[in-house]
C-alpha cells in the first residue's frame, strides 16, 4: 500500500514537470508564415473553427470554411471577408464521403492548392452509457474519424507533389483519457488521435507536418449545440456550468493562438489547458489510478433514467434557470461572440 502511494506521488510529480515544460513550449511561435496560404477549416462557421479562421485571415491567409448550415456559414463568411480578405464558404455534410471530396476539389479550384487543412468539425453527445445507442457512436465516428480521413486523403496527393503541407486534427483530451458520460465522443476522438499520429509518422518524409490537438474544456459557446440524453435538464446543467468555469476552462482565442503556434512549429501534438495536461500526464503514468478516480466522478453525475432518457435533445432545448444564471455567463458570452446562437 505504501509503495502504491509513493508511486502515485511520483506520478503526480512527473506530471507536474511535464505540465510546466508543455506550457512553456506551447507559447513559442513557429516561423511558418500564413500570408497568402490557402487554409481549409472544417466546422469553420462557428466556435473554435470560426476563431481559427479569424486569426488566419488576420495573418493574410486565403480561407475556406465548411459547415452544413448555409445561413450560419454565410454569416461567418461575411464577417471574415469584411476587411477585404479572400474567403470561400462551402456548404457540405462531412458525414457523406463524397461531399468531403467535392469540398476539397472546390477549394482547390477556387483558391488554389491547400497549404493547411484543419479538421475541426465536431459533434458531442452527453449522457449516461445506458442511453447511448448505436446511432450516437456512428455519428461521432463519421464526424471525428471518417471525415478527417477522407479530407486528408483528398489533400495529400497535391501536398506530396509539392513536398510540403500542414494538417491539423482537432482531437480532445477525451481522445487520450476516457471521460464519463461522453462515451461516443471519447471513442471517436481516441480513433482520431491514433489516425493523426499514424499519418504523421508516415508523412514527415514528404515534408507534410501533421499536428494532433488535444484541448480540454474550451469556452467557445458550444453547449447549446450539444446533444443531450438521460436526465436532460440535469445533464445539460452540469455540462454547461463546467464549460463556464475559468479555473478548468481555456478561452477560445487563447486556444486558437496555441493551435496556430503548434501548426507553425510543426508540432506532433499539443495539449491545451492546465487541467488537460495534468489529467493526460497522470493517466500516462498511472492509468489505473486515473480510471478509478474518474469512476468516482461518474457517481457524482446524473444517473440513467427511464425510456424518456433515450430521447435526443439539443442543449438549447434543455435550458433551465441555472443554465441561464450567472454561473454560465462566460459560455453565453462566447456563444454570442462566436456565431453559436
Amino acid at each position: 500500500m505504501k509503495a502504491e502511494k509513493r508511486n502515485n506521488w511520483l506520478a503526480l510529480a512527473g506530471a507536474g514537470a511535464l505540465l510546466a515544460a508543455a506550457t512553456l513550449w506551447s507559447n513559442r511561435r513557429g516561423s511558418y508564415n500564413l500570408q497568402g496560404r490557402v487554409v481549409l477549416i472544417t466546422g469553420g462557421s462557428r466556435g473554435l473553427g470560426l476563431i481559427l479562421a479569424r486569426q488566419a485571415v488576420a495573418e493574410g491567409a486565403k480561407v475556406a470554411i465548411c459547415a452544413r448550415d448555409a445561413d450560419e456559414l454565410e454569416r461567418a463568411r461575411q464577417e471574415l471577408a469584411a476587411g477585404g480578405a479572400e474567403v470561400l464558404a462551402v456548404s457540405r455534410d462531412l458525414m457523406v464521403p463524397g461531399e468531403v471530396r467535392t469540398m476539397v476539389a472546390e477549394v482547390q479550384e477556387k483558391l488554389g492548392p491547400i497549404d493547411v487543412l484543419i479538421n475541426n468539425a465536431g459533434i458531442i453527445t452527453g449522457g449516461p452509457l445506458d442511453h447511448m445507442e448505436l446511432r450516437e457512436y456512428e455519428e461521432s465516428m463519421d464526424t471525428h474519424f471518417w471525415a478527417p480521413l477522407h479530407a486528408m486523403q483528398a489533400v495529400l496527393p497535391d501536398m506530396r507533389q509539392r513536398g510540403e503541407g500542414r494538417i491539423v486534427n482537432i482531437a480532445s483530451v477525451g481522445g487520450k483519457v476516457a471521460v464519463p458520460h461522453l462515451a461516443p465522443y471519447c471513442a471517436s476522438k481516441f480513433a482520431l488521435v491514433g489516425l493523426s499520429e499514424s499519418f504523421r509518422s508516415e508523412l514527415l518524409q514528404y515534408g507534410i507536418q501533421v499536428t494532433t490537438v488535444c484541448p480540454g474544456l474550451l469556452r467557445t459557446g458550444s453547449p447549446p449545440h450539444a446533444i443531450i440524453k438521460g436526465q436532460h435538464i440535469k445533464e445539460y446543467a452540469w455540462f454547461t456550468i463546467a464549460d463556464s468555469m475559468p479555473a478548468i476552462t481555456v478561452g477560445a482565442e487563447s486556444a486558437a493562438r496555441q493551435i496556430w503556434n503548434a501548426c507553425r512549429r510543426g508540432d506532433a501534438e499539443i495539449i491545451i489547458g492546465l487541467p488537460a495536461k495534468l489529467l493526460s500526464g497522470i493517466h500516462g503514468l498511472a492509468p489505473g489510478t486515473t480510471a478509478d478516480m474518474l469512476s468516482w466522478v461518474n457517481r457524482a453525475l446524473p444517473g440513467p433514467t427511464d425510456e424518456q432518457g433515450d430521447a435526443r435533445r439539443y442543449g438549447h432545448e434543455s435550458e433551465s434557470p441555472i443554465t441561464q444564471s450567472w454561473l454560465t455567463t462566460l459560455t453565453r458570452k462566447a456563444a454570442k461572440k462566436n456565431n453559436q446562437q
